[in-house]
């Protein structure tokens, strides 16, 4: 059977996997896929960003700097609650942020997926029976972003970036 016939292996979150990492559990046709999987097989969107709302951030930093040996950065960011974002450095992979919880709005992990053209993917989104949360917003000298809740209830943010 073809590694491409397998449905366990045809998600699109499976991909890209980045070196270095432990293969355990699988068969020899699975681990040689899963070790030849490069930059040229990445998704479409990726997942680029993750955040986290906390009604307390220096708690949240403590614990995670700790607990993942992250590296932190505050930066000033006005459009936010105390005006204040803790950029997380992760080094390879997906990193993310910490910021004051919005008054009223949930506390927890947003994941961000990276998108070519925010305004069509949100108006897309939108047609395919997502409720935009928080339409297109420009964060100054990066990019854009919107916020949806899929026709499921999940909640996803999408990221353009600015171009250099």
């Amino acid at each position: 059977m073809s590694l491409r016939t397998r449905p366990h292996l045809s998600h699109p979150w499976q991909q890209p996997l980045r070196r270095p990492f432990r293969i355990e559990y699988c068969d020899k046709e699975v681990a040689q896929h899963l070790m030849s999987i490069g930059k040229e097989d990445s998704v479409a969107n990726p997942f680029v960003h993750v955040e986290l709302n906390t009604p307390d951030p220096k708690k949240a930093k403590e614990f995670y700097s700790k607990l993942f040996q992250w590296q932190l950065e505050d930066v000033p960011n006005p459009a936010v609650p105390d005006r204040a974002y803790t950029m997380i450095k992760v080094g390879e992979g997906t990193g993310g942020g910490i910021m004051k919880q919005i008054p009223g709005g949930p506390a927890g992990w947003l994941s961000y997926v990276g998108v070519e053209d925010i305004r069509a993917a949100t108006k897309k989104a939108e047609s395919l029976g997502a409720e935009v949360m928080k339409d297109v917003t420009e964060v100054s000298g990066m990019g854009w972003l919107s916020f949806i809740r899929d026709p499921t209830g999940a909640v996803l943010g999408l990221w353009q970036a600015k171009t250099k």
